[in-house]
């Protein structure tokens, strides 16, 4: 029968330039984790450009979003 073993206790018993190996790798993945959080979308904006529906239609405020993004640097 065999016993498990705790992580921490197979790390213990590692070799210390081991150890130290592991903790690079853990470090590593828990930073790999903290970028890969994505926040979901907010979407305060919507209904902002209400007030231009029966002046532009969806095609022609696009034109004009892009003529606007061109003209900044």
């Amino acid at each position: 029968m065999e016993t498990t073993t705790s992580l921490e206790e197979k790390i213990q018993q590692l070799p210390p330039e081991l150890q130290k190996e592991v903790e690079q790798i853990v470090q590593s993945l828990w930073e790999k984790s903290q970028h890969t959080k994505r926040q979901k979308p907010k979407f305060e904006w919507a209904g902002a450009l209400k007030h231009l529906r029966d002046q532009y239609t969806s095609v022609e405020l696009q034109h004009e979003i892009l003529q606007e993004r061109m003209k900044q640097p």
